[in-house]
């Protein structure tokens, strides 16, 4: 089966696990192995290593109150009504007499996919969470508000579009029909109100004489989010017809609204992370998971630290979240991961927009090695237990016939951010890491595009064991025209606050001194082994690679830059002798914004000069410089020792704002 998508009209998808990207931990069977001694024990672990705006809806230039009355064939000679491309009628339309039909929107041709739960009917059975089975996930994104043919309460019919049929001149006891082109009826769901309640027109879409003289009100609801252009581009054609002697014609164009990212800069309201399941830690990680990865630890720490970050940013405690997977898999903490959250929306009369939030499933498929048995990350399957509501959907988009440039480790949405809006592109942009020879599932990425508002820059991250776009680059806020600029890894500026250290005699000071890290090189050390490997000279060069490219794309200057102290390595990601890059030192880029002033960054753990750490320092520095306050995580043992951090051991939902 191939193109399968769920959460809105399908559902389907594998692809073979990455060869060679092992994620293992300091002591575990399938450790990297080094040309020098360091961050052996950190293996090629992949954690997650890596691991929008208010939706103005895709409208067509319809506003509310949007109305349309073409004549069809007949009607006084020379007045048949011409209806513009966005659904709203000319001019002569909208003098039509009562003898033509006419539809309106009154509160605008903005369409939302119906994807959330608002009676919270949809749910999990006992053994779901477990199941190495891809029907379990096809089942759980199958159940949602547009999967049944009843409007699910007054929250529901807010999610649905008003149109209506105006009262028109109908001959003795002719009814109509509203009707839909066949390749949009996937799509697309009409109800009409009979009786003080709404129930569904049905396929052959008849009005009654009655509603035809009287008018109707009409809910359409959308029943997808656009995943492909080339098989639907959002639109939707309703067609009024009245019977009679000399049928009558009018139309209304609704769209589909798109689907936009959330960005660092929008405040986080709801926090979630992982906790230790049932079950005691062991080495590896669960099947569907196309990598190996040491047994997380010291969880209270990063518990304790992340919430003291969030309280200091106002966040209550309610709205952070622990999530503990099952026994047969928990160890899969990568909250980042398994989600991209985005939203869509529309305006209504009051003029505050009505939100639905999507969250966009990480396209990771596994299939067993006989070929018998698939299933999604299962670790994904929270987001139905834990997230899925009223005005919270989830859609799943993947392929099950992968190409061999499919790299599994690309498909964690860790690798999936935005960008804040900026000249030019008023909705922001995505941000993702791919090369031709290795980059995600092209049927996500095609769904992303299909969007058509936050046009993506793709970077190389092939040079990361991990590859994803979160592991190098965050969006912080800025005192320039954007009001934003980029955090960025920079091993030059570790490697010299290292060469400071020496030379202030703190040579033989040893990295990671506090932490259960198994190599805890001295700064001599550290510095003799890039002397002669290089591997923080070559890191800087792919980083500086992905620099000009963001630099050109969003017009940001070199020196509006932050930049953060971070050591690198090489290890050996694959056979054949491939070596990609692990971040040695803690990813101070890696960390998750709270609000615009309040970043929660891993604890780096480096030199210290006079009980001082250098790496904590020039990190926090350069962030207060741009009014950004460190909200300092531990995440050594719990993410850092599997090439994670903070960022991608937690994920947010954030606020819409207008």
């Amino acid at each position: 089966m191939d193109g399968c998508a769920t959460g809105g009209a399908r559902g389907g998808g594998t692809g073979p696990s990455v060869a060679g990207a092992e994620r293992q931990g300091p002591h575990g069977p399938h450790g990297p192995r080094r040309r020098a001694g360091f961050g052996a024990g950190f293996g090629t672990a992949f954690g997650a290593a890596g691991c929008a705006v208010l939706v103005a809806a895709l409208l067509s230039p319809g506003a509310a109150g949007a109305t349309t009355g073409a004549v069809g064939s007949a009607g006084p000679a020379g007045a048949v009504g011409a209806v513009g491309s966005a659904g709203v009628a000319t001019e002569d339309a909208r003098d039509a007499t009562p003898h033509r039909p006419a539809l309106d929107a009154p509160e605008g041709t903005a369409l939302l996919p119906n994807l959330d739960d608002d009676t919270r009917r949809c749910r999990l059975r006992p053994g779901d969470l477990d199941r190495l089975d891809v029907a379990v996930d096809r089942r759980l994104a199958a159940c949602h508000d547009a999967a049944d043919e009843v409007v699910n309460g007054p929250e529901d019919l807010k999610d649905l579009t008003p149109v209506r049929v105006r009262p028109t001149r109908a001959d003795g006891d002719a009814g109509g029909r509203v009707t839909v082109p066949a390749a949009q009826r996937p799509y697309v769901r009409i109800f009409v109100e009979r009786g003080g309640r709404y129930v569904p027109l049905g396929s052959a879409g008849r009005l009654t004489a009655r509603e035809v003289r009287q008018g109707a009100r009409l809910a359409v609801e959308g029943r997808d989010i656009v995943r492909d252009t080339r098989r639907w581009d959002g639109d939707v054609d309703l067609t009024l017809t009245t019977a009679g002697a000399e049928p009558r014609h009018a139309t209304l164009t609704l769209r589909m609204t798109p689907v936009l990212l959330q960005h660092d800069l929008q405040r986080a309201r709801h926090v979630f992370a992982a906790a230790p399941g049932p079950g005691a830690p062991h080495s590896g990680q669960p099947a569907e998971v196309p990598v190996h990865t040491r047994p997380p630890g010291q969880w209270r720490e990063f518990a304790d630290s992340l919430r003291a970050a969030t309280r200091a940013a106002g966040l209550p405690d309610r709205e952070l979240r622990f999530q503990a997977g099952s026994s047969r898999w928990w160890r899969d903490i990568w909250r980042q991961d398994v989600v991209e959250p985005g939203y869509v929306s529309k305006p209504t009369p009051g003029g505050t927009p009505h939100t639905l939030r999507v969250l966009l499933r990480s396209p990771n498929h596994w299939k067993s090695a006989d070929g018998r048995r698939e299933s999604l990350r299962r670790a994904g399957r929270l987001l139905f237990r834990d997230l899925r509501g009223p005005g919270v959907g989830v859609v799943q988009q993947y392929t099950t016939r992968r190409g061999p440039g499919v790299d599994e480790l690309l498909n964690f949405t860790g690798n999936i951010e935005a960008l804040p809006p900026y000249p030019g592109h008023p909705r922001g942009r995505i941000v993702y890491g791919a090369t031709a020879r290795r980059h995600p599932d092209p049927s996500f990425t095609r769904m992303l595009r299909a969007q058509r508002q936050q046009e993506p820059v793709v970077l190389d991250t092939s040079w990361l064991v991990a590859g994803h776009a979160d592991e190098t680059v965050h969006v912080v806020r800025a005192d320039n025209a954007r009001g934003w600029t980029l955090a960025v890894s920079d091993p030059r500026l570790a490697l010299g606050l290292l060469r400071e250290a020496r030379r202030a005699g703190a040579g033989g000071q040893r990295l990671f001194a506090d932490t259960v890290a198994p190599d805890k090189p001295t700064v001599d050390a550290f510095l003799r082994y890039e002397a002669a490997e290089g591997d923080n000279a070559d890191a800087a060069r792919h980083i500086e690679g992905q620099l000009k490219v963001l630099l050109r794309e969003t017009g940001l200057r070199a020196d509006e830059l932050v930049r953060l102290p971070v050591l690198y390595a090489r290890v050996d990601a694959g056979p054949g002798g491939t070596r990609r890059h692990i971040a040695f030192s803690p990813a101070l880029a890696n960390g998750l914004s709270l609000t615009a002033r309040d970043y929660a960054a891993p604890a780096p753990h480096g030199p210290r000069v006079r009980g001082r750490d250098l790496f904590r320092d020039a990190a926090a520095r350069a962030l207060t410089a741009n009014g950004v306050w460190v909200r300092w995580v531990e995440n050594f043992s719990w993410a850092h020792l599997s090439l994670g951090e903070v960022h991608c051991a937690t994920n947010a939902l954030r606020e819409i704002a207008p």
